[in-house]
């Protein structure tokens, strides 16, 4: 029983849930941000895709295949 006792003070006087709780946090801050700049982020990547696809529309028309 007195290990017990033991075992919960030290597990308890631990800082390693300090990372953990700050880790959470983090997350949480970084969650809440694309949560505020959705509609931001989704045009940034639906434009990047737009591009994409552009782009390679041309170098497929570009290439000429040797038949």
């Amino acid at each position: 029983m007195r290990k017990l006792r033991e075992f919960a003070k030290d597990f308890l006087q631990e800082e390693d849930a300090v990372g953990v709780v700050e880790i959470i946090l983090i997350l949480v801050v970084l969650i809440m941000l694309v949560v505020i700049f959705r509609k931001q982020i989704t045009g940034i990547v639906s434009s990047a895709f737009s591009n994409i696809n552009e782009d390679s529309e041309t170098i497929n028309e570009d290439i000429e295949l040797d038949e």
